[in-house]
């Protein structure tokens, strides 16, 4: 994956990828890349479902679940007391561990 195509997917991974299992078959990216992409997308999700909570119009999916599953595919189980304090939560560095 080119440089380029990579900021472009860190920046809006649901426009690169059409699911977050499509990351993880994306043999041009290297594991950290991965883990970069589901974070983002981990938090675009979070912020989604703070939206919907707050009766915005939305789709109501399994989107988050998907992608936690899909980074603790890449890193083992995730900690998910581990998150920030915000509203939508996130998840802190502690949470995730490096790639196996």
């Amino acid at each position: 994956m080119t440089a380029n195509r990579y900021e472009k997917a860190l920046a809006d991974p649901a426009a690169a990828f059409d699911a977050p299992e499509s990351v993880l078959r994306d043999d041009a990216l290297s594991d950290e890349q991965k883990i970069a992409i589901l974070k983002q997308w981990e938090y675009d999700a979070s912020e989604e479902a703070v939206a919907l909570e707050e009766g915005m119009p939305g789709d109501d999916s399994d989107l988050l679940r998907r992608v936690l599953v899909a980074l603790g595919t890449l890193t083992g189980p995730l900690d998910l007391e581990q998150t920030g304090p915000s509203k939508q939560h996130g998840l802190g560095p502690a949470a995730i561990k490096k790639p196996r």
